[in-house]
Parts: C-alpha cells; structure tokens; sequence
C-alpha cells in the first residue's frame, strides 16, 4: 500500500528532478527484473556534465558531499521516473548504497550520505525508507566525489 504520492511530493517541496541521465559507458541506467528495479550508479550530473569533483574532506566540504548526494539520487529518481513514467508507482526503496570519494581519515560519511536519505525521506516519507550501506572509496568514475545506487519495488 503506498502511502504517499511522491509526483505530488516533489510538488510540494519545489523540487525538480533534471533530465534523466545518460550512460558515460556501455551500460544501461535501468533494469527491470519482476517488481524490483535496479539503477547503475548514479552521480552527481545534470545534463552529462559534473556538479563537482574531488574528494569529501579534501576538496569538497561534508555539506558539499551532502549536496553531491542529493544531487546524485535525484539523477535516480529521474532515472526510475524516466523508465516508470512516474514515481508513484515505487512501493519502497529496497536498498541504498553511497560509495564517498574521501580520503582514508575521512569519518563523516553518514553525514555525506544523509544527503540522499533525507531526500528520499522527504519525498517517500519513513515507511518507504530504505536500508543502506556507506562505504568510503579512494575513487569514483570522472573524479567525482559521491555515487549512489537505488534498488526500487515498484507496483506490478
């Protein structure tokens, strides 16, 4: 049972999702697979050009970090939105990942990560919340400092 309409959600909240995203490689941003689907990771891009680059805690602030999330699980969402045709029909998020481009005394990665869970929160609401893992990494594609990957179940 879905709770919240997320279309109606991100009218709410004045957010606009950018154009979906395209590949930098020989890969697809989205499969189905029964209810479940599965996007590649998603960076932190509008219209295939980085937001930023570099590592969190080097180049780039925790609030930055958090702001290269949100940006990287909005290219998400419009990746779902795009293969969907619309949000509403996400039942839950079933898993979250965010790999953090950091150097290795980095700590604050849940603070960098937070960044796409309260997005996904604000839109989704806390039933639909999604279990996640956080992992620093000494790179990511393009230098850029955050990638997340979404695992979605969406109505059949």
């Amino acid at each position: 049972m879905v709770a919240l309409n997320a279309e109606t959600r991100l009218a709410e909240l004045a957010i606009t999702l950018p154009s979906p995203p395209t590949p930098f490689g020989a890969y697809v941003e989205a499969v189905q697979s029964g209810t479940l689907l599965f996007l590649s990771g998603m960076l932190p891009v509008v219209d295939h050009v980085p937001l930023c680059t570099g590592l969190v805690g080097r180049d780039l602030s925790v609030a930055e970090g958090y702001d290269a999330a949100r940006a990287a699980c909005l290219s998400g969402l419009a990746a779902a939105r795009s293969h969907l045709g619309s949000l509403n029909s996400i039942r839950t998020i079933v898993k979250l990942g965010v790999y953090i481009a950091a150097p290795v005394d980095f700590l604050e990665h849940p603070k960098v990560a937070d960044g796409a869970s309260e997005l996904l929160l604000s839109i989704f609401g806390p039933d639909r919340l999604a279990p996640r893992i956080v992992l620093g990494v000494s790179s990511i594609p393009l230098g850029m400092p955050v990638e997340i990957e979404l695992v979605l179940e969406i109505e059949p």
